[in-house]
């Protein structure tokens, strides 16, 4: 049937093609599938693959050329995009179109070129042989060749000035200026123009500071960074020694001569008695105002001491160490600033900081001290010397000075003057009389034969125009006027009365006045006695021909020193080390802080144990006091009246005070647990236990409890207090033993006090001859009397009292009713401790019966209270206990290293705490030893330069 039907479809499909045989046919074509048939056409295959293959390729190719395309036009618009936000971002150079010329007059500037070339060449090449015509053929000659040099140069010079302009024309960036000289009149400016133009320049100013400052800045960071390498460079290598076990080797800086001899006068400050302090120096003494700072700040060639108007300005010995340097600057010994002293604002914070020394060191009272203040000054053409300025010699003291101003001062002046090697410049004001001088009679009986003095007579040049003998002076200078002989005298003028001079202004006017001078200008004083350049050269001579003469004699005086010291010590401490008080105190203090460290290791039970004891010591007096009797007396024998009583008592107790006790007794506990720790150190040396009690006494002291602890505390106290249930029989009998123990303390204190107001008994009285007085006698009467009332009241009533009173009447005992009731207060509290001493004997058995009526057993509510309060504590005891193991123990060792670091920084405080021969044999022995090594040191380079 299916033949029947395609034959008769294929046949008409013959007969009338139509449209849809055409659709059909095409779709054959085109995939090689026959619509009737559904199998492919043999024919078609071949030319359907190649076709399929080519529409591939061009939809490929016109894919790749939208991206490209695509990617271009994205890429133009975002690269537009970008050079309009740079563009945007251009400072705005609008007014170089007003400086610059525009094309028309480029064309006109070149054309006047062009025009000047033609002019010129036309000269050249028609006036010259003109010129030389009538002259010789060889200058002809030299002319022409000299003319074509010229047109060559002009023509170069043209060609490059046309080249400038046309890039200059046709350049985008701002090109500068060129002026038309060449024509007749410039192009004017506008007023705009020579704004825009101001700015410019402004702008370029600003920008060449801000690019000098970056280069600054930068060549500063590098020079930082090059420092910083250089020390990380140093501490690797340092520590590669140490980690292969060796000792790095210390960079030793080259010092000068006079810079180690100040040393070694450093290390003898405060030791200025006997053989060790004769080291030379220059000692500078004289009366008050005579300018003996001024010839120091000569010398030094810089104003560093403070100066003031007519009171007392040195206050302290300042030693001044005079060196050579290729800068001039001021350094103090203990501080690492360098002042320069070219530099007003350097020199004026150098003199405030010597007049803040000076009053630090004169407080309590005093006027002067006997401290050294001690700097140093380097500078070009300084001499080499090491002066002492000393507070001027005073006649009278005023009110605002110490008692004792004038001694001390002459005192100090003598004990540097008393050293056999020192230099005594004697310092004398030329303007005043010589009557009135008080230092030149102290240095002739410290010096009589004048072997180390050197006379300074200042102010010639007030003194030459006051005195009415100009020959005065020459006898100064010649040593026949004062009772003193010297070395050498020299006159100096050391400023004309006016602070703000500087050194070389006074060094210009000492010079004029000396070249003018009629007295010094007749020749009748040497020309080497005047100026203080003369004067710092000849001491300066004199203290080093000292030094040399006796250095090496100090040096053998301090090595016998220290054979005796060493000697000493061996007899003395045989197998002890030689420890310093610095080394000393290190010790303890390391030993201190392991002590510390060992509180966190005390175990719990100890410390509740402690805390329970101290927390017990510090209430029971309130417990019996504020709470227990007060309520038993309201109650009396009233249970349920005794049990509201106590509620309302503890609960006050636990709200107002018990936490603040608490604190109080965990602060005492500490304390006490690191004393008995401290104590139970076997190994540790006596000498340090000073330093340790005061360390842990002051840390104590500081330590503060944590505030929040307070509160918490509050909370358990008062969780603990509400509970009036006892659960077992331990807790029971643990309260009657507190019961027990706490009546027993209170009733032996009772009795001491009712034996101290009624004598000894009659045991006593045959036993031990003991007698009683007659206010004993009396109170034992009314004592007796009142325990055979037997009244149970804390108060006695009236008609008791008067009872008493008729009684003891009878017997013939007169007392006052107040007396009566003052004697009751004991004897009622004794009865009444020990009536409570039989019911906690026999609660102790009460526990069953108490735990059968669930607690409501009224007998033993005493207990119950004793309870609560041991409860209480118990639970403050533990909590205490984490609030120490927890903060406190590390709070309290943080304290203790404060003060320890603060009593390593107050040397007064460890010679206090560390005292005893052993440790001034120590010390003794450590300064020796560095003044020894510091002094061979010197002479050997003191050697060398010879």
């Amino acid at each position: 049937m299916s033949r029947i039907l395609n034959h008769r479809m294929r046949m008409s499909l013959k007969k009338t093609p139509s449209i849809v045989d055409q659709r059909a046919v095409a779709f054959t074509i085109w995939t090689g599938r026959s619509v009737l048939f559904n199998r492919p056409v043999p024919n078609q295959i071949p030319r359907r693959q190649y076709g399929m293959l080519i529409a591939r390729a061009v939809r490929g190719v016109l894919k790749i050329r939208y991206l490209v395309l695509g990617g271009a036009v994205g890429g133009g618009m975002t690269l537009n995009k970008k050079y309009s936000e740079w563009k945007d971002g251009l400072p705005d150079m609008g007014w170089l179109n007003d400086l610059l010329p525009d094309n028309d007059q480029w064309d006109r500037f070149t054309t006047t070129l062009i025009t000047a070339k033609d002019r010129i060449g036309d000269q050249l090449q028609i006036g010259v042989p003109l010129t030389l015509s009538v002259s010789d053929p060889r200058l002809r000659e030299a002319g022409r060749a000299r003319a074509a040099e010229l047109r060559e140069w002009l023509s170069q010079r043209y060609e490059d000035a046309v080249a400038a302009a046309a890039v200059n024309n046709t350049s985008i960036e701002p090109a500068p200026k060129i002026v038309n000289n060449l024509q007749s009149k410039p192009a004017p400016q506008t007023a705009s123009a020579r704004t825009a133009a101001e700015e410019a320049a402004a702008y370029e100013k600003r920008v060449h500071v801000l690019q000098e400052e970056v280069l600054a800045l930068q060549a500063r960071y590098q020079r930082e960074l090059q420092r910083l390498e250089q020390e990380n460079r140093e501490l690797r290598q340092q520590n590669m020694l140490l980690r292969q076990g060796r000792q790095p080797t210390t960079k030793k800086m080259k010092r000068s001569l006079i810079d180690m001899y100040s040393s070694v006068l450093d290390e003898l400050a405060g030791w200025e008695s006997g053989e060790a302090g004769r080291l030379p120096r220059v000692v500078v003494v004289g009366d008050q105002s005579a300018g003996k700072t001024s010839v120091l700040e000569m010398i030094a060639q810089a104003r560093i001491f403070p100066r003031g108007a007519g009171e007392m300005c040195t206050r302290a010995p300042v030693k001044v160490t005079l060196s050579e340097g290729p800068y001039h600057v001021a350094q103090f010994r203990d501080s690492s600033r360098e002042f320069d002293l070219n530099k007003e604002s350097d020199l004026a914070d150098l003199r405030k900081e010597v007049e803040l020394r000076m009053r630090n060191s004169v407080r309590g009272g005093r006027t002067v001290s006997s401290d050294v203040i001690a700097m140093s000054v380097r500078g070009p053409g300084l001499p080499r010397m090491v002066l002492v300025d000393l507070p001027g010699v005073i006649s009278t003291q005023t009110v605002d000075m110490a008692a004792d101003t004038r001694e001390a001062i002459k005192q100090m002046t003598k004990q540097y003057m008393d050293n056999p090697n020192a230099i005594i410049l004697c310092i004398q004001d030329g303007s005043v009389d010589a009557e009135r001088s008080n230092v030149t009679d102290l240095v002739a009986s410290c010096d009589p034969q004048g072997k180390r003095t050197i006379f300074v007579l200042t102010k010639v040049d007030l003194a030459e125009e006051n005195l009415a003998n100009p020959n005065r002076i020459r006898r100064i200078l010649e040593g026949k006027l004062f009772p003193m002989k010297a070395l050498g005298y020299y006159a100096v003028v050391t400023g004309r009365s006016r602070k703000d001079d500087s050194i070389q202004s006074i060094r210009e006017y000492e010079e004029r006045f000396f070249r003018s001078s009629k007295l010094f200008k007749e020749g009748l004083v040497a020309a080497g006695q005047v100026t203080t350049r003369n004067l710092s050269l000849g001491v300066a001579d004199c203290f080093w021909r000292m030094v040399r003469d006796t250095v090496e004699q100090q040096a053998d005086a301090f090595k016998a020193m220290r054979f005796n010291l060493e000697t000493e010590w061996k007899n003395t401490f045989p197998r002890q080390r030689e420890l310093d008080r610095d080394e000393l105190f290190e010790r303890a203090r390391a030993e201190l802080l392991d002590q510390s460290a060992e509180l966190s290791a005390v175990p719990p039970p100890a410390w509740e144990q402690r805390l329970t004891a101290e927390l017990w010591t510090s209430t029971h007096d309130r417990v019996f006091g504020g709470i227990y009797l007060p309520a038993a007396a309201l109650a009396h024998d009233d249970v349920d009246k005794f049990n509201t009583s106590v509620d309302i008592k503890l609960r006050e107790w636990a709200e107002s005070e018990l936490a603040k006790q608490s604190i109080q007794a965990g602060r005492d506990a500490l304390r006490e647990e690191f004393i008995e720790l401290l104590a139970r150190s076997q190994d540790t040396d006596p000498i340090y236990e000073p330093v340790k009690r005061a360390a842990v006494e002051e840390a104590l002291n500081r330590h503060q409890w944590e505030e929040r602890a307070q509160d918490v505390l509050r909370v358990l106290q008062l969780n603990a207090l509400q509970d009036r249930c006892v659960r077992s029989r331990g807790d029971w009998d643990a309260a009657v033993a507190l019961m027990e123990t706490a009546l027993k303390e209170k009733r032996d204190d009772v009795q001491r006090e009712l034996r101290n107001m009624t004598g000894p008994g009659f045991r006593e009285r045959w036993l031990r001859w003991a007698s009683t007085t007659e206010e004993q006698q009396r109170r034992a009467e009314v004592r007796t009397e009142l325990e055979r009332l037997g009244s149970c009241r804390p108060s006695l009533a009236y008609d008791e009292v008067v009872a008493v009173r008729d009684n003891l009447r009878r017997r013939g005992v007169e007392v006052d009713n107040e007396y009566i009731r003052e004697t009751w207060k004991p004897v009622y509290l004794n009865n009444f401790l020990s009536r409570a001493q039989s019911r906690a004997n026999d609660c102790k058995k009460s526990f069953y019966l108490y735990s059968q009526q669930n607690g409501a057993e009224k007998e033993c509510c005493e207990v119950v209270m004793f309870w609560r309060v041991q409860a209480a504590l118990r639970t403050t005891a533990n909590a205490l206990r984490q609030q120490i193991s927890n903060r406190e123990a590390a709070r309290l060792d943080r304290d203790l290293r404060e003060v320890l670091d603060e009593m390593a920084a107050d040397p007064d405080l460890k010679k206090k705490l560390l005292s005893g021969r052993r440790v001034e044999l120590a010390e003794e022995l450590k300064r020796v030893r560095q003044v020894q090594e510091k002094l061979e040191e010197f002479i050997e380079a003191l050697n060398k330069e010879k």
